[in-house]
């Protein structure tokens, strides 16, 4: 299909199509005013014309650091020492490995704190991993997502500074097939080992936080570095001191697109529902790559909230988290369900001391995906970021 999908340039993206970013783009310009309906009956008339026009903006991508003002760019360096199991193994069915890529630092504002600057006493960092479906978006400051990560900083005072890692997005047909599964976890990976063992954090003064795909890979990530933290002769880092998802996508598969449920009500109320069919599938496809739909149904790496009587998972040894859910997203059901799975194994709580239960879900009735994107999505937006202050700050 024409205009389906990016081509890869030199350390950027041109992207021909893509739902999340033309809806975020335009629904970042609409007023507080405005209804999201609205907003979403304009992108689907608009939309089709746009699938027809060619490149709608460039984004950076993994191969260089992309310059500008106030850009703090880093290099991050593979770790195919890291690479094990079940991880190594799908990586060679992929065709993927470590490979060196771009980081980028955002800081408080009127911050003294030096780039890559070893951690000063008390302080937290925040590691963001963005959202876009695996296919599309940029952890580049100037990248709209870019705005969780100036919202967080601005909110909580134990954190001077985000690190942003450039994960490799996936590419699929009518293109040449493309950093599939794992390739993003393999780069997230190199971006926690860089903050611990290169920048010198505490694994337990790290947060991990992402948002839609980024929550996806942000608990991929933390679940690997639990579950082969004590394979000899494989140094991983600790896995971190808490984890914050924000609007994750939790189920790649389809056991949640049952009549009635939020994937299927909300199709016209959310705007990743826009245009579902070349959209989400193609993002499926394409991350998926040679593992197939039918790794979506029962790997917990990729879907842990997937219903499939198949799926084997269990969330034992993770660490304290905080869930966020937009009540009305299309995402919203599979959300639950991963909180269900969560609050089974680790009980609802703020996990300051051993016995507390570790998980806070917090959602918003009328929130839309991934709404701490958007300035004007107010109330919601400022109440959630205030619930995530106090949880990241209380003693």
């Amino acid at each position: 299909m024409q205009g389906r999908g990016v081509r890869e340039n030199h350390g950027m993206y041109d992207v021909s199509y893509g739902f999340t970013s033309c809806a975020i783009l335009a629904l970042s310009a609409t007023s507080k005013h405005q209804s999201v309906q609205v907003s979403n009956r304009s992108l689907s008339l608009t939309i089709p014309c746009l699938l027809r026009t060619g490149p709608l903006q460039t984004f950076p991508n993994h191969h260089a650091i992309v310059p500008g003002a106030g850009i703090n760019g880093v290099w991050v360096e593979p770790v195919p020492e890291l690479i094990t199991g079940e991880l190594k193994t799908w990586a060679y069915v992929s065709s993927v490995s470590s490979i060196r890529i771009p980081g980028y630092w955002l800081h408080k504002r009127q911050s003294k704190i030096d780039i890559a600057a070893s951690p000063i006493p008390g302080e937290k960092v925040v590691y963001a991993l963005h959202g876009g479906g695996y296919i599309r978006l940029s952890a580049h400051p100037s990248d709209v997502t870019a705005g969780i990560a100036r919202e967080l900083l601005k909110h909580i005072p134990s954190v001077y500074r985000v690190f942003s890692v450039e994960y490799r997005l996936s590419m699929g047909r009518p293109y040449v097939p493309t950093h599939p599964f794992p390739a993003a976890l393999l780069d997230a990976l190199a971006g926690y080992n860089y903050l611990v063992n290169v920048v010198g954090f505490s694994p337990s003064d790290v947060i991990i936080e992402g948002d839609s795909a980024g929550g996806n890979l942000a608990h991929a990530l933390t679940r690997y570095l639990i579950e082969y933290q004590t394979i000899p002769d494989i140094n991983l880092p600790a896995p971190p001191g808490a984890l914050l998802l924000l609007s994750p996508w939790a189920d790649l598969g389809q056991s949640h697109d049952t009549p009635g449920s939020s994937s299927l009500t909300f199709l016209h109320s959310d705007y990743i529902g826009v245009v579902k069919s070349q959209g989400t599938d193609y993002a499926k496809a394409a991350f998926l790559g040679p593992h197939g739909m039918g790794a979506a149904e029962i790997n917990r790496y990729i879907s842990p909230a997937s219903l499939n009587q198949n799926m084997k998972v269990d969330f034992k040894g993770f660490p304290r988290t905080f869930i966020v859910c937009g009540g009305a997203e299309v995402l919203r059901d599979q959300i639950r369900t991963f909180k269900d799975k969560m609050i089974c194994d680790l009980e609802e709580g703020n996990g300051l001391k051993d016995g507390d239960g570790k998980v806070r879900y917090y959602e918003a009735k009328d929130g839309v995906h991934d709404y701490l994107v958007f300035p004007w999505h107010e109330p919601e937006r400022g109440d959630t970021l205030r619930e995530i202050a106090r949880w990241v700050s209380v003693e």
